[in-house]
């Protein structure tokens, strides 16, 4: 009975982490196509990063980066106690459920839309002329390029991660989270910030490489520093889970997946 008990713990737990993983995946992936000012957010003066003498860089992401450390931290999390496979598993679900999403999306921006819609959404806050349709279809529709080079960054970098996590435990052991959880993030972000870039704007796009570098050296260094700032949620979610589950459950549970993976 304890037994059932303690299996039903683990199930629900690998349910809520790939629930909590899904979600922020997918709506990271609606709300990327707003790019916002990291340096107007914070108040603080424009960077101004010389890069060659094309390009000045300045801190300007997409949208959906507010909430990818999430993803980072519950996919660091699946990995601890459910092992590669684990987090293999839920990568591919959630890769197939995204490329559902902007199907969906692409069907949708195709419907005609209703005369009345358009007329109460005629003008802009100013009175301007305003075209809710278009709008709609800028703000929702991607295109081929990028949703492929979405979905190739994700499954890169979720398989990288992965793989890299394990190889840090391999040689730390149980002890020191935060080396294999944030080292695992700093290596698959690493590819991860070009790999979307390059599919998506220099094969698919008109960016040049140097253009495409450029941009993914400020990637990188945003979800460098939000990798460590977010070490500590690590710990918060070891121990609630630990309580959760109970310390010694947890721990053959840790052992089991680690032993899993390195047969892998």
């Amino acid at each position: 009975m304890q037994t059932t008990f303690a299996s039903q713990k683990k199930t629900n737990l690998y349910l809520i982490l790939c629930s909590i993983f899904l979600c922020n995946a997918i709506v990271a992936e609606i709300i990327g196509a707003k790019i916002f000012s990291l340096e107007d957010l914070l108040l603080v003066p424009k960077a101004q990063l010389p890069f060659g003498d094309e390009f000045v860089l300045d801190f300007n992401l997409t949208a959906g980066v507010v909430i990818w450390p999430l993803v980072f931290v519950t996919s660091d999390i699946i990995n601890e106690y459910f092992g590669k496979e684990g987090v293999k598993r839920i990568s591919f679900i959630t890769a197939g459920l995204i490329v559902y999403m902007f199907f969906i999306i692409l069907a949708v921006t195709k419907l005609p839309p209703a005369d009345f819609w358009l007329q109460l959404n005629s003008k802009g806050p100013n009175g301007e002329p305003f075209d809710i349709n278009f709008a709609f279809n800028a703000i929702f529709l991607q295109g081929l390029g990028i949703m492929l080079g979405s979905i190739t960054a994700f499954l890169v970098g979720q398989l990288l991660d992965a793989y890299t996590f394990h190889w840090i435990r391999s040689m730390t052991g149980s002890k020191k989270i935060w080396l294999r959880a944030t080292g695992s993030t700093l290596v698959s972000q690493l590819v991860d910030s070009f790999v979307v870039l390059v599919v998506s704007f220099y094969f698919f796009g008109n960016w040049s490489f140097k253009q495409v570098i450029a941009v993914g050296i400020i990637n990188y260094i945003y979800k460098f520093g939000i990798a460590i700032a977010t070490t500590p949620l690590l710990y918060i979610a070891h121990y609630v889970i630990d309580k959760y589950l109970g310390t010694k459950n947890a721990e053959n549970l840790i052992e089991k997946s680690a032993k899993e993976s390195e047969i892998d």
